[in-house]
């Protein structure tokens, strides 16, 4: 079977989610760049989106299918345990991130920032007054689920930690929500000590042109 290649923007969260799975199974891939809308994203996604995977004759899209099959096609450490309810946890947490989590620190309040849509170019500082309220009660949420053990289920690194902390890694460069995550120990040890995680560093998106 071909080479497995991974389809998106680097600076994706769901794409470095992606990347982060291959590196954490050692599994080789290719990243190729493929940017939402384009026609050449519509052909692996109904509707454009990223990421996408190929691995041979397949053609995956969705992140959460496609790390689950990275996880199961390939030897490694699971990702996903197999013990039913850390299984079950893990499944728990990548649902919370992705219609709960991602929709009001990604969507709403990163969007505000990078993408406000002002007329000068500036934060769209409504929609991120907006946001704060809802942002600061998950992130303290996150700050009491890692308390315990550094992780988001047990004690081992899991597909919920990689789902998580590239969201947590753009919050932390934003001014309000990083003033927030300073205040809250055990997250800023968490997304600290996960960023050092060879998988996670070596996948780190490049910095924005000009930066």
């Amino acid at each position: 079977m071909a080479g497995l290649e991974i389809i998106g923007v680097a600076r994706s969260t769901y794409v470095w989610t992606c990347r982060i799975a291959c590196v954490e199974k050692g599994v080789p891939y290719t990243h190729t760049r493929g940017w939402p809308g384009t026609p050449e994203m519509r052909a692996l996604h109904p509707f454009g989106k990223i990421p996408a995977m190929r691995h041979g004759d397949l053609v995956l899209y969705e992140s959460k299918a496609i790390c689950t099959y990275i996880d199961r096609a390939f030897p490694g450490p699971k990702l996903i345990p197999e013990e039913l309810v850390a299984g079950a946890l893990v499944e728990q947490w990548i649902s919370v991130v992705n219609t709960t989590i991602d929709p009001l620190c990604i969507r709403r309040y990163l969007y505000a920032h990078v993408f406000p849509g002002t007329p000068d170019g500036g934060p769209d500082q409504a929609a991120v007054q907006a946001a704060l309220p809802g942002l600061r009660e998950q992130l303290e949420f996150l700050d009491r689920s890692v308390a315990p053990t550094g992780h988001l289920v047990g004690g081992a690194f899991t597909l919920a930690d990689a789902n998580l902390l590239p969201i947590l890694y753009y919050l932390a460069r934003l001014p309000e929500a990083g003033a927030i995550m300073a205040g809250l120990p055990a997250l800023t040890h968490y997304l600290t000590h996960h960023l050092a995680r060879p998988s996670v560093a070596a996948t780190e998106p490049p910095p924005p042109k000009g930066k």
